[in-house]
């Protein structure tokens, strides 16, 4: 019987020079993979700043009522008025002269009640138009002004 030899297909080459055999790649099945979408990026918003605190704005304090002093001494050459409503400095308040020796003022005080004194050419004079006066601790007396709100 006679000896068959099967041989399988290769798919090489001789290599001309020494008979060495060489193989040639083979090509790689291509894998299909469905497509993707190409999704536009969203633009990157810019992260709003913080907002400030909000600020706790102080109540504004009530309008304070004007009242108007007149004082009348012909000669005087200063005429201001001190009291509880100033801190009893004469020099926040001068009064201005509108002749005849007629000085006059207009305040803004808070409703109350205020003591006070006028003062002329340094001298500390009550109020001759004042309807109260009450005692001082120095020995004087003060004009009082009730303002109402």
């Amino acid at each position: 019987m006679a000896k068959t030899t099967k041989t399988t297909k290769t798919n090489s080459k001789l290599n001309g020079t020494n008979g060495t055999v060489t193989e040639s790649p083979k090509p790689l099945a291509a894998r299909s993979e469905p497509a993707k979408p190409i999704v536009a990026a969203e633009p990157i918003k810019p992260t709003p700043a913080p907002k400030p605190a909000p600020t706790v704005q102080p109540p504004k304090p009530a309008p304070q009522p004007t009242i108007s002093l007149e004082f009348v001494r012909p000669g005087a050459k200063q005429v201001a008025v001190a009291g509880s409503f100033n801190d009893w400095k004469p020099e926040r308040t001068p009064l201005v002269q509108n002749g005849n020796g007629r000085w006059v003022g207009d305040l803004n005080v808070k409703p109350g009640r205020h003591e006070y004194l006028f003062v002329v050419d340094g001298q500390w004079v009550t109020d001759p138009n004042a309807k109260e006066t009450v005692q001082n601790p120095f020995g004087g007396k003060n004009s009082v002004l009730t303002v109402s709100a």
